[in-house]
């Protein structure tokens, strides 16, 4: 496994459970229970996903009693958040610069709209 947070977050987020874990934990603290109800494996399975998302630092877990409650760590997505943003405009401005090209190449004739009843109109 790599060893820069950017690809060690990016691996920890490439699994849906994983996903589906961090979604639950944006609307609050949770514990292993819950976190493991909606999933139809066993709880070393699901301690087997945090502890990725944990060595991930996308999670972090306290002790409360008992209890062993996991939060989000939001900030630790923010350079996966980064990275994508400056790709997609990145592509995007390549997009629009296909575009511009497209256009010009089929020329101002392509913005006029064609009439079926018109007599000279070709086929």
């Amino acid at each position: 496994m790599p060893d820069d947070p950017l690809s060690i977050t990016f691996a920890a987020l490439a699994d849906p459970t994983r996903r589906a874990i961090l979604s639950r934990l944006a609307g609050g603290e949770a514990t292993v229970n819950e976190l493991a109800a909606p999933f139809d494996m066993t709880l070393q399975a699901v301690s087997r996903h945090l502890k990725v998302l944990e060595h991930a630092g996308l999670i972090t877990r306290s002790r409360d009693g008992q209890f062993r409650p996991c939060r989000l760590e939001v900030e630790r997505l923010e350079p996966a958040v980064e990275w994508i943003d400056r790709h997609r405009r990145i592509w995007q401005n390549r997009f629009d610069q296909l575009d511009q090209h497209l256009r010009s190449l089929t020329g101002p004739t392509s913005s006029r709209t064609t009439d079926p009843t018109d007599p000279t109109r070709t086929t």
